[in-house]
């Protein structure tokens, strides 16, 4: 594999590769067009923070593309690692997650005749938050929020995908540049990697209330690859005949965890009125429908004019 043929950038006309995000709101800064509205949310009662990691190992793994016949790797660049994910497939296997799996002591989750915890609808528009339950009454007496404890142990499954930019000189000693890419599996579902932590949360009354509180906990994770001893001779093999490429890594598996008790509440906000955003307008339709109904407001003036009002027949 030569690199004779490398070329530089061409300047063209496209598009940036990033963008800008529109929300459609507005303010210029007058305070007259403030005012109050009512909003049905989730308050946070309590959370709680982790910050967990694991360490996989990789021996031996194939990266590509093959350097060709000769070919010796003088130095790495850069490592990067990126989580494998399938959007046609949510569930394939080989998407990396982590799964938290919860028990409480001190308090216990709510379930249904057929003995499956009961599910709430959670900000992530899923059925992700659990009910939970325990008796508060002592620490109601006292003003204050009942401690639960909690065991938290997180399933990590599926891919990460590691690239890696080295400078290699070819059959010609031509110093050439090439980035070798891997999907390298980090665990799989029938053995995961499991990461444990003990966590203490305090949960409100479950009596000065209509509704019992939640439970909701969510995970993100990142990856740091490295070569497994920091020494290109030892952690990376180069088929003299062929050029295939093999490399010995370390993978740290970088976890952050919350957990959170919620309760439903209703606040008032102030808003400076509704999202108004400029949609693209098609040359066929006149008119378009709105999305969301007008505000009904005692305070604001009807929507027919008074002219109109003398017309109605009152009988």
């Amino acid at each position: 594999m030569g690199c004779g043929n490398k070329q530089g950038p061409i300047s063209v006309g496209l598009p940036d590769k990033c963008c800008n995000a529109t929300t459609g709101c507005d303010f210029d800064g007058t305070l007259r067009k403030v005012k109050a509205e009512p909003i049905y949310v989730q308050k946070v009662y309590d959370a709680a923070l982790f910050n967990l990691q694991g360490i996989r190992t990789v021996t031996n793994q194939p990266f590509t593309p093959a350097l060709g016949r000769g070919a010796r790797i003088i130095r790495v660049l850069a490592i990067r690692c990126k989580k494998f994910f399938n959007p046609q497939n949510i569930n394939d296997p080989a998407n990396l997650v982590a799964i938290p799996e919860t028990t409480l002591s001190g308090a216990e989750f709510v379930e249904n005749e057929c003995g499956k915890p009961v599910k709430v609808i959670g900000p992530d528009g899923l059925a992700s938050e659990r009910i939970i339950y325990a008796d508060t009454q002592d620490c109601d007496e006292l003003c204050k929020g009942t401690p639960i404890f909690g065991t938290q142990n997180i399933k990590i499954t599926g891919n990460v995908i590691v690239e890696i930019d080295v400078v290699f000189t070819d059959d010609c000693e031509k110093e050439c540049e090439v980035t070798l890419s891997a999907n390298i599996p980090v665990a799989t579902p029938e053995n995961p990697l499991l990461l444990t932590n003990f966590f203490e949360l305090c949960l409100p009354s479950v009596f000065d209330g209509a509704f019992l509180p939640r439970f909701a906990e969510f995970c993100n994770l990142d990856c740091e690859p490295r070569l497994a001893t920091n020494s290109i001779m030892r952690d990376i093999i180069i088929n003299p005949v062929t050029g295939a490429v093999k490399i010995n890594l370390l993978i740290a598996l970088c976890v952050t965890c919350e957990k959170k008790i919620v309760v439903p509440v209703q606040l008032c906000v102030l808003s400076t009125g509704f999202p108004v955003l400029s949609a693209e307008i098609s040359p066929i339709c006149s008119s378009f429908p709105t999305l969301f109904p007008k505000q009904i407001d005692e305070k604001k003036p009807r929507c027919c004019s008074a002219e109109s009002l003398d017309e109605v027949e009152i009988e």
